[in-house]
């Protein structure tokens, strides 16, 4: 469910001239023009001839994202010689795997989240990226190690290696504000989680309300709730910590996810924090949610949500964001919570391993960052480029991050991460005890595993 608001928020305008019967695009920047790194595109077109050769992809990028994926495919076509076929599929997930067991994969996939990578990798269906990959990605990238991390998985016969290439990142550990109510009410953007919670109670000690929280979203309410608490892991464990619960290596109802929860409900379960007071958050629908912050006066002053969220504000709102700040006094630095897609190889070539070091170029990167909905960890990137002020500001959190984990129940079984985990966080704020809860979750793990 959130990997679907996040891929349909990057879905934005898109605006190309010239498309072609193929369904590639002519370049949407002629090469050369204007402030995008061309060095990188010059040296990796000299350092390329694939002349004649054929590289297929296949992702989860349909519609007006098929489209933008194409327009930066278009480069690495003129940069080498080689013809790309990129097919999009609503059903990625399960054609990637049908594919591969039939011996009848593309050259390459781009996975929506690491885990099917990982299961394909443990299968033998997945080739390791060039060993020196890995060093790139640790000196290239923000919070490299974190890259890696996520890439890396277990081959056939249990060996770790790099498998998984992250491009185009999606970021959830945002709040959203109204500037024109925090400059009416005299209120600072918060930099540390000890000013946030402050900030808090100096809303509620002027009469207001604080925050705007709603879990509600038909057969998949109580998934905004796991963001939070996902966040909050990152806030008071290490990522080691984070990965072994993720793993359940750590139980689900160990005590530092206990109190993750329960730092949540710090937020949550408090009636002065909440518009609606407690019992409005289960109910009320995530999408109206942040409403409350246009109204006048305001009904809540803070809304703590993904880059999608503000397909939701009302046309003529006007918002900020900042980030979801980390405890000054927990020393585990800057963390992001986020997703993105990553490419793998699926079936080995030349030209297989040449696009993947094209994604390694600035262009690469620059090319759809400059059209809509792009981030990128790339720290070499111009980020005067993006498309938008709010996806520059962006780009700068994910960049100054030291961590970045993707969401935690996106990689749990979907029995647990889409399941009991979604529904025990509503029975959490309905007043059920967080190690009751936590405990429950785990049982059905056990059962499962």
């Amino acid at each position: 469910m959130k990997t679907i608001y996040l891929a349909s928020a990057a879905a934005l305008a898109f605006s190309a001239s010239g498309a072609l019967a193929d369904g590639h695009v002519s370049h949407v920047f002629p090469v050369g023009e204007g402030a995008f790194n061309w060095d990188s595109y010059n040296a990796y077109a000299d350092a390329f001839d694939l002349s004649g050769q054929e590289l297929t992809i296949t992702g989860p990028w349909t519609g007006a994202d098929a489209e933008l994926v194409n327009s930066v495919i278009d480069y690495f076509e003129s940069a080498t010689g080689a013809t790309v076929q990129y097919s999009g599929s609503d059903n990625f997930e399960q054609d990637i795997v049908i594919a591969t067991q039939a011996g009848s994969a593309p050259n390459i996939a781009v996975f929506p989240q690491p885990g099917l990578m990982t299961d394909l990798a443990s299968r033998g269906a997945l080739t390791p990226l060039a060993p020196e990959t890995a060093d790139w990605v640790r000196d290239n990238y923000a919070a490299g190690d974190s890259w890696v991390s996520l890439g890396t998985a277990a081959g056939p016969e249990g060996e770790e290696a790099l498998y998984g290439f992250f491009y185009k990142v999606d970021l959830k550990s945002l709040v959203w504000y109204s500037p024109e109510a925090f400059e009416e009410a005299g209120y600072d953007v918060p930099e540390t989680m000890e000013e946030l919670l402050a900030l808090n109670d100096q809303i509620v000690a002027d009469g207001e309300t604080p925050w705007c929280i709603g879990l509600g979203s038909g057969g998949a309410t109580g998934w905004p709730a796991t963001d939070w608490v996902e966040d909050l892991m990152l806030r008071t464990q290490s990522p080691e910590v984070y990965d072994a619960w993720v793993s359940n290596e750590m139980p689900f109802d160990a005590p530092e996810v206990v109190n993750a929860i329960e730092t949540f409900g710090t937020f949550a379960r408090n009636e002065d924090y909440v518009n609606g007071g407690v019992e409005a958050v289960a109910s009320t629908d995530f999408r109206e949610s942040p409403l409350g912050l246009f109204s006048f006066p305001p009904e809540c002053y803070m809304h703590r949500q993904a880059s999608f969220i503000p397909t939701f504000f009302p046309e003529d709102a006007e918002a900020d964001f900042f980030y979801f700040p980390a405890y000054e006094g927990e020393d585990l630095g800057s963390p992001v919570l986020g997703a993105g897609t990553l490419f793998g190889i699926t079936d080995d070539s030349e030209a297989a391993q040449a696009f993947m070091a094209f994604l390694q170029t600035e262009i690469s990167h620059e090319v759809w960052m400059a059209q809509s909905g792009f981030l990128t960890p790339h720290q070499g990137v111009n980020a005067e480029l993006f498309g938008s002020d709010t996806l520059r500001q962006m780009n700068e959190i994910l960049l100054d991050a030291t961590t970045f984990r993707f969401d935690a129940s996106d990689l749990m079984p979907s029995e647990i991460g889409q399941g009991i985990f979604w529904s025990g966080m509503v029975d959490y704020v309905g007043g059920e005890d967080a190690a009751s809860v936590a405990g429950r979750i785990q049982d059905r793990w056990s059962e499962i595993q």
